[in-house]
């Protein structure tokens, strides 16, 4: 937290005022309009969040004018106040309740392509006719012929079994307790697997596009190609403090993404995942994760650079943070400059014999 100056309270009072004047009203009414309408947005705060909680998300979306930086903010500092009462049991994708489950690596994989919701093969065209009172009624969905199944084996696993992907190694399972939590301890670098994918889970996902972006067109090693991308419904399993039976504490949406790319030694894998559905920021996420400490000077393939610089609270408040006064360092940078300049035109009125001797001072003031 920077604090730079006080004072100016009522100043301050009344620009807070201004701006919750200027984004009108918050109403329960909005907030269940802003997560029943924009659930891509809500899941994308979760996900920087940290924290699945769809009303609490459009709470700050409404709250803060639709400013993301500051709902992902309002929502992790809530977090942090909350106790941790339980861990969930461990969560596989193949359990998970699938409703979109595509790969471009093959055109016919196990369980077959599904779609799901997308807009990916959809005209993108403004509908100016909304803004003449026409209504956007969502046209019903047709009933499939056979019924949808409720979980799909993973491409990985296919491919593995075919020799295209080195065997999996099955993880012991450890205690909960060991697993590292980003939201509690900071993350080290080198990283473990856990960290890298709870940083890259909860990063700002236009930070993420873009140091992914750059890696696809050339900066990196790797050409990646979706093995598979996944929007689910996951069971979140605890068990009971009495009994240690298993039960379903609810159900949270989620999706997972895995890249493939060819190497010398074969084919590896990137992988990435986070709570909501969030399918661009885990593209290039699961990129970023194959390409991290490649042998190569592109920031993006650096774990030190992308993960430190893709937290977006941390990212965003330090830039944000220019806006407080800077007025005693900027003015002693001032007095340097105007020390500059009064050597500078003293030299040139100087003769030139006596110039050189001024060299030194001036070379010494210069910022």
């Amino acid at each position: 937290m920077y604090i730079a100056a006080k004072g100016g309270e009522k100043a301050i009072h009344e620009a807070e005022k201004l701006y919750h004047q200027l984004k009108g009203q918050v109403t329960p009414e909005l907030i269940r309009h802003v997560e029943t309408t924009m659930p891509y947005l809500v899941d994308r705060v979760m996900g920087e969040a940290s924290l699945y909680a769809p009303d609490l998300a459009a709470l700050a979306i409404a709250q803060t004018g639709g400013d993301l930086y500051e709902a992902v903010l309002l929502l992790r500092a809530f977090r942090s106040t909350q106790p941790r009462i339980a861990y969930a049991e461990p969560l596989t994708s193949a359990a998970c309740l699938t409703v979109r489950r595509i790969s471009a690596a093959f055109k016919d994989i196990p369980g077959g392509q599904v779609l799901g919701p997308t807009l990916d093969y959809s005209q993108r065209i403004l509908r100016l006719d909304l803004l003449d009172g026409s209504a956007a009624e969502p046209e019903p969905v047709d009933a499939a012929d056979t019924p949808a199944r409720r979980t799909y084996p993973l491409v990985a696993d296919w491919q593995r079994h075919n020799g295209l992907l080195p065997a999996h190694e099955p993880q012991p399972t450890g205690d909960p307790h060991d697993i590292p939590d980003i939201t509690r301890e900071p993350v080290a670098v080198p990283a473990p697997r856990a960290q890298r994918l709870q940083a890259l889970a909860r990063a700002d996902t236009g930070g993420v596009l873009a140091l992914g972006y750059s890696s696809m067109r050339g900066y990196g090693l790797i050409h990646p190609t979706v093995n598979e991308l996944r929007l689910d419904y996951a069971e979140v399993q605890v068990r009971h403090p009495v009994t240690g039976a298993a039960f379903s504490a609810g159900r949270v949406r989620v999706s997972q993404a895995e890249v493939v790319s060819k190497t010398a030694a074969g084919y590896k894998t990137g992988f990435a995942a986070t709570l909501g559905w969030n399918e661009v920021k885990l593209i290039a996420a699961s990129t970023l994760d194959l390409e991290m400490n490649s042998a190569n000077s592109h920031p993006a393939l650096s774990e030190d650079f992308v993960l430190y610089h893709t937290e977006p609270v941390e990212s965003s408040g330090f830039c944000i943070h220019f806006k407080l006064p800077h007025y005693v360092t900027f003015a002693s940078s001032n007095d340097a400059v105007r020390r500059v300049m009064a050597l500078y035109a003293g030299a040139q009125n100087t003769p030139v014999d006596e110039t050189a001797a001024q060299a030194d001072t001036l070379a010494e003031a210069a910022p």
